[in-house]
């Protein structure tokens, strides 16, 4: 696969482009007949993915960032508001409606992505897909054939970097993607998707609460609490100097992050 893979698009529009979405939870349970208020998780956030660029959304844990990451991926209803992908709304499509509006996207760490593809394909082709998939994240054919248990937590997680290109996405979205590996490792995964976003023009949305890794593969930072985005910029500027609580408290969190900001600039 190389960069004439993804598909054709209109570059001006974004390929993701969330407007004013909210998710609201049914409240506790009162007695048999009633509830509480309901609890609003995802709080009116708008933002939007040029073609090509990164975005890092960060947060506390229970911010609300994955319950976004759920509903931008189709898993989870829009209480309010509305998705597009490549310009294509995506709020309410069930079915088969929904599986061509997803077409365009690669869903970080989720597996079996062929069947989002509009043709039938054979064997042999799924086969040649998946062969090309692993060679852009630095496998080998003859890893089709191997067990699970037989790779390395960082060719896991490149295997399941592999399976979100299958379907030659515009777009990326990542959960977490590195937190379960050692330091070393981890450095290799996030140069693996810097050169995919330079050889094949990828977007990203990574969700994340390591601010490293934030600096590390993104180009802007949307800083999220209590449901709603607080902060968005420049990833060195919001890391350097961050205007919300929400963000000054993230970085206090990460002490070594701004000797990791200092060791770069002299690079």
């Amino acid at each position: 696969m190389n960069s004439g893979s993804i598909g054709t698009r209109n570059t001006e529009t974004p390929v993701l482009d969330v407007r004013s979405v909210s998710r609201d939870y049914p409240g506790k349970r009162i007695g048999l007949f009633s509830r509480g208020p309901a609890a609003r998780a995802v709080d009116e956030v708008s933002f939007s993915i040029p073609a090509g660029k990164s975005v890092a959304l960060v947060g506390r844990s229970g911010c609300g960032k994955s319950t976004l990451a759920r509903m931008i991926l189709a898993l989870d209803g829009v209480t309010a508001g509305d998705i597009l992908i490549d310009g294509e709304s995506i709020a309410g499509r069930h079915g088969e409606d929904l599986r061509q509006a997803r077409r365009a996207m690669g869903i970080g760490l989720v597996a079996e992505p062929l069947h989002l593809l509009d043709e039938t394909i054979s064997a042999d082709e799924k086969r040649e897909r998946a062969a090309a998939a692993l060679h852009e994240v630095g496998l080998i054919r003859d890893d089709l054939d191997k067990y699970p248990h037989e790779f390395s937590g960082g060719q896991r997680q490149r295997l399941s970097i592999a399976r979100a290109l299958i379907t030659r996405p515009d777009l990326i979205v990542a959960d977490e993607p590195v937190s379960a590996l050692d330091v070393s490792i981890r450095a290799q995964i996030l140069d693996l998707f810097a050169d995919l976003n330079a050889r094949l023009g990828l977007a990203y949305l990574f969700i994340t609460h390591d601010l490293h890794v934030a600096r590390a593969i993104s180009d802007e930072v949307l800083v999220m609490s209590h449901g709603k985005i607080v902060e968005r910029g420049r990833t060195a500027d919001v890391l350097a100097q961050p205007r919300s609580e929400a963000g000054r408290e993230l970085v206090a969190a990460a002490p070594e992050l701004e000797r990791s900001l200092r060791r770069r600039a002299v690079r």
